[in-house]
């Protein structure tokens, strides 16, 4: 997944907005219409995005509203419109920032940096390559794609995800989700494995994270790098 995806129709802005990002260390894509971004979007995700509002045929507000309905990826918004009015519309459609043009490029990376150490940095949040998992907000994410969980499903992909490649027997991940004394059987576990492998692998029945170990139990198997 790319770290920023930058939508600015000037291509010239747009590619020397690219350069900086990567001498900071950042992957970038560039796009130069609402449409192309939301597609890449779509198909590749980002962890952050810097988009423009004055863009031909599908505006940065209209992209903004679009994302907001499927990611949580911050969004900054750059724009040469300075009103109140253009400020309040781009942050309530769920816009991060809103920075007038033309803006500093340090103070841009900063806010950018920022971002990064608070969202996915944090000692609260567990990376595995497309996969987020923030402890404090009790969310999972995808590609940048939010992705809907039970309590229980949350915790017991926290517990395999925190104990990478290491076999957890079935009694261990049955107590420790459920408890010594609950009423529930273990097959309540073989369920929700079941559930998980539906919502993170990208074929359920060859999974490539949560894996089977037969006669043990279960464990989580990171992405290659």
């Amino acid at each position: 997944m790319t770290d920023i995806l930058v939508v600015e129709d000037n291509i010239e802005m747009g590619s020397i907005l690219c350069d900086f990002l990567q001498n900071e260390g950042y992957s970038t894509h560039h796009c130069t219409t609402g449409e192309d971004a939301l597609n890449y979007f779509k198909n590749c995700g980002a962890r952050l995005l810097v988009l423009d509002v004055m863009l031909p045929g599908l505006d940065g507000l209209a992209v903004c509203k679009e994302i907001r309905e499927t990611s949580n990826s911050p969004i900054i918004i750059v724009s040469a419109k300075t009103e109140k009015d253009d400020k309040l519309g781009g942050l309530i459609l769920g816009a991060d920032d809103y920075i007038e043009k033309p803006y500093d490029i340090d103070i841009l990376l900063a806010k950018i940096s920022g971002i990064f150490k608070r969202r996915f940095s944090d000692k609260n949040t567990v990376k595995d390559g497309e996969i987020i998992l923030d402890k404090t907000a009790h969310t999972v994410s995808k590609n940048g794609i939010p992705i809907k969980m039970t309590v229980k499903e949350f915790e017991l992909l926290t517990l395999l995800i925190e104990n990478p490649d290491k076999t957890l027997s079935k009694e261990m991940l049955f107590n420790k989700i459920w408890g010594t004394e609950s009423f529930s059987e273990q097959q309540t576990l073989t369920v929700h494995i079941k559930w998980l492998r539906q919502k993170i692998e990208e074929n359920p029945k060859k999974p490539q994270h949560i894996l089977t170990v037969w006669g043990v139990g279960y464990k989580y198997q990171r992405s290659a790098k």
